[in-house]
């Protein structure tokens, strides 16, 4: 390797750490919150415990479909940077925000009305009002998040992450109060127990909301591009665009996360400890999975610009960069998983049983570290190339045409073995990552392959 070509590595490496590492930690900041949720909640009852854990496996996947709709508006938003068509990015927040408004409203809508969903599942009756409570709290909140997602790409885009770290930590730094106001009926407010937790997480996304559209209109980095709603910019053709991107990167998200939903659900049948065992592991991991996720999302901006700069090589460079950084992540992740996961529980609670069972779980995510990070930063790069369709398909048949069917059969049959319980489902979560693995990297190898334009 050349002189040259180190100095522009390593350019490169810096470029995405100074993205990813804010990303980073407000998404873990983000996170936090539910570690929270689970340890404040879980100090109430394993029965508040297990409600708040059945009803994030239901609002959690609908918190990423939005997500990843709004996520998609990064890559377009920073191709227009990359390419110096500054007086476009206005617009197209316009139209960005008009998708958020919406995808918010609807989401708020759909928690209203789980009841169905709960009785479907056989969740256990016992949880069901606590379940519902807690969601009907929470979605008053959907509106305010979507906002925020939507100012999240504008300032993605721009190169621009920390104040997704500063809001994000403020954010969790409010939570934990309101929380302990409303859980255990402080300052004259009635215990709500684990429902408390929903009517917090609602408080909360409407205060960084706030924050973070004080943040944009005021701070001056963004005096080239300012932000500005007067006048308004209606674009149907663009709004169909950002949706057609949009919707299959939902969709691709909701495939993954509302597998481990999904299970979570089929779990609930089996007791309020067993839940509670599998909820502390997949707390645990998810928070770990947020590192790979931030250099994918910065990976998506990098090859935007790099795509809107017409620099083929600059765009070869910084996908090199995302997966040298997100093997290395994953190995090590996998490696502290196996080496920590008796001490892991022991942050959530007391229950000697819940602690035993996450920890023999915990042995099982971490055979699954390396394929997410690889699934995780082959999608962001392809998001980047905003290449959506494809990859929702090959997600789709990874999850639900594997990972989950395998998982099922392993956990809840004796088709293949005896019943293995919770641990046939998490074996099953590593077969379909580990296809999503290969299928996305396939896709990305083949999408490297064709001209820029």
């Amino acid at each position: 390797m050349s002189l040259m070509s180190r100095q522009l590595s390593r350019q490169e490496l810096s470029a995405q750490l100074k993205l990813a590492l804010p990303i980073f930690g407000g998404q873990l900041a983000q996170s936090a919150n539910g570690f929270v949720d689970t340890v404040m909640s879980g100090r109430v009852s394993a029965l508040d415990l297990a409600a708040v854990g059945v009803g994030a496996s239901i609002w959690v996947p609908v918190f990423l479909f939005m997500t990843g709709m709004l996520m998609s508006a990064t890559s377009v938003l920073a191709r227009h940077v990359g390419g110096k068509q500054l007086q476009r990015i206005n617009p197209l927040m316009h139209q960005v925000t008009t998708i958020a408004i919406g995808v918010g409203l609807i989401a708020m809508v759909l928690l209203c009305n789980t009841a169905p969903l709960l009785e479907f599942m056989d969740v256990d009756p016992a949880m069901r009002p606590l379940v519902l409570e807690y969601l009907f709290g929470l979605s008053w909140g959907m509106p305010a998040v979507a906002l925020v997602l939507a100012l999240r790409s504008y300032t993605e885009a721009l190169s621009h992450t920390r104040p997704v770290l500063i809001i994000s930590v403020v954010g969790l730094l409010a939570n934990i109060p309101i929380n302990y106001v409303l859980i255990y009926g402080k300052l004259g407010v009635p215990a709500m127990g684990g429902v408390g937790c929903g009517w917090a997480t609602a408080i909360v996304m409407w205060l960084m909301a706030i924050m973070m559209l004080v943040y944009v209109y005021r701070h001056r980095v963004y005096r080239e591009v300012r932000l500005s709603f007067k006048p308004w910019h209606w674009e149907p053709r663009t709004i169909a665009y950002l949706l057609k991107l949009g919707l299959p990167v939902g969709m691709t998200i909701f495939f993954e996360v509302s597998v481990f939903c999904i299970i979570a659900l089929f779990i609930s049948q089996a007791g309020a400890e067993i839940v509670a065992g599998h909820q502390l592991a997949l707390n645990f991991t998810s928070l770990v999975f947020m590192l790979p996720l931030s250099f994918a999302l910065a990976a998506t901006t990098r090859v935007g610009l790099a795509r809107g700069g017409n620099d083929p090589e600059g765009l070869r460079r910084a996908v090199k960069i995302a997966f040298k950084i997100t093997l290395c992540i994953g190995g090590t992740a996998a490696a502290l998983l196996v080496l920590t996961r008796a001490w892991i529980p022991l942050i959530y609670t007391d229950n000697a049983a819940v602690i035993s069972l996450a920890s023999y779980l915990l042995l099982f995510a971490a055979l699954y570290q390396i394929s997410d990070a690889i699934q995780v930063t082959a999608n962001g790069c392809l998001r980047g190339f905003e290449d959506t369709t494809i990859p929702m398909v090959l997600t789709l048949f990874a999850y639900w045409g594997v990972g989950l069917p395998l998982g099922y059969i392993l956990a809840m049959t004796d088709l293949a073995v005896p019943a293995m319980g919770p641990s046939g489902f998490w074996l099953g979560l590593f077969a379909g990552l580990s296809s999503a693995a290969v299928l996305l990297g396939l896709r990305l190898r083949w999408r490297l392959r064709q001209p820029l334009h």
